[in-house]
Parts: C-alpha cells; sequence; structure tokens
C-alpha cells in the first residue's frame, strides 16, 4: 500500500503544484476579461447586422462553439503561426507557448459569451432606451449606462458556468508544452513511478477552486438581484 499510495509524497508535492497555480490563474484571468471584451464587440456587431461581418462572425461562433478545446489550441499553436508569417511576414518562432494559449482562449471565451452578452441586452425591454432618449442621453450613453448594466446582471449566470468551465480547460495547456498544474502532475508522476498523489492534489485544488468562484458567483448575484 505504501508503494500505491504516500501521504509523505502527497505533503511533499503540494507546494510543487501549488506554485503553478498562478499560471492558472493568469491564463483564466486574461481569457476571461479579454474574452469577454471581444465577446461584447461580436454581440455589438451582431446586433448591427452588418452584412458580411455578420456571416463570417456566425462562421467562427459555429467553428468555436462545434469543436473541441484541444483541436482549438492545435490549430493555433501550428495553424496560426504560418498564416501571420504568409501574410504579415512576421517571425512567431520567438513567441512564448503561453502567447498561443491566451489567444485560444481569448477567442473561445470570446464566441461562447458572444451569444450569451447578445441575448442578454435584447431580453432588455426597448422602453429603457427610449427613456434614456426621453432624458437627453446619447445612444452611447444609454447604453453604457442603462442597457448594459442591466444585460451584464441578466448574463452573469451563463458568464459564471463558463468561468468555470474556463478553469478546467486550462488542464489542456500542457498539449502543447506550458506546465501548469496538471502538466507538472504528469511530469512528477513520469518521473517518480508515483503519480496518484500529484493527480489527487492536482484534483482537490480544482474542486476547491470551483466552489471558491461558485460561492462569490452566488453571491454577486444576490446583490445584484437587490437592485
Amino acid at each position: 500500500m505504501e508503494d500505491f499510495f504516500s501521504w509523505e509524497r502527497v505533503w511533499l508535492n503540494i507546494p510543487r503544484l501549488a506554485a503553478k497555480l498562478p499560471l492558472t490563474f493568469e491564463i483564466v484571468g486574461i481569457a476571461f476579461l479579454a474574452g469577454s471584451v471581444f465577446a461584447l464587440i461580436l454581440a455589438l456587431v451582431r446586433l448591427a447586422k452588418i452584412p458580411v461581418l455578420d456571416q463570417i462572425i456566425r462562421v467562427f461562433i459555429s467553428f468555436e462553439r462545434g469543436t473541441p478545446m484541444l483541436v482549438q489550441l492545435l490549430v493555433v499553436y501550428y495553424a496560426l503561426p504560418l498564416l501571420i508569417e504568409r501574410f504579415f511576414d512576421v517571425d512567431t518562432r520567438s513567441w512564448e507557448r503561453l502567447t498561443f494559449v491566451l489567444i485560444t482562449f481569448i477567442l473561445n471565451q470570446g464566441a461562447f459569451l458572444c451569444e450569451t452578452f447578445r441575448a442578454s441586452i435584447l431580453s432588455v425591454p426597448k422602453i429603457q432606451t427610449e427613456a434614456g432618449f426621453a432624458c437627453g442621453l446619447s445612444f452611447l450613453q444609454t447604453f453604457l449606462r442603462i442597457i448594459l448594466p442591466q444585460a451584464l446582471r441578466i448574463a452573469l449566470p451563463g458568464v459564471g458556468m463558463n468561468l468555470l468551465g474556463l478553469f478546467q480547460e486550462t488542464s489542456l495547456v500542457f498539449m502543447i508544452g506550458v506546465i501548469d498544474v496538471l502538466g507538472l502532475a504528469q511530469a512528477i508522476g513520469s518521473n517518480s513511478g508515483h503519480a496518484i498523489e500529484a493527480y489527487l492534489i492536482t484534483a482537490v485544488f480544482f474542486i476547491v477552486i470551483n466552489l471558491t468562484v461558485r460561492k462569490i458567483l452566488s453571491v454577486l448575484e444576490e446583490k445584484l438581484n437587490v437592485f
């Protein structure tokens, strides 16, 4: 039993694996914030129904929603450098692998949150826009001060679930050589021949993160529902 599982190895590996958590939070934080901004832009373009551009966005969203994250990551990692070098004459060989991870995750978040934001904006009654105009506000002021806050409150549950899924998706980044928590756990298992402790610690980390984020989102949703 000692060879199969050891508490000593658990305590030894906890700080080693915990040291990789900042990378996970960095990926999630950048991807979520940049992806949200990108998603809002896509949603506004779709609402404006701009010819050609709207069709391109539809195809993009279909690809992102219809393919596994791993496929998207590999496409960005292997195909994007070829396209950039061909059309923009930019050498991407010096780019860090983390850059391709962030590009993949931002594009994915943009596609998934785009429809969430679009539906939330459409759910705000049009009378709210008319009320803004009646108060002398411009279209931009009406959108930023009246429509967007209400839309974000409506979108919060869907955005929260997307954020939770994003934490889980970060486990794929080791496939292109970015060593996060799961990548280090695999390396520890390969080098020592004892993987179960490292994987158990990783699972506990993600469970704690999941529960913490759920609690924060629940409290935030309750506070927003007061208004």
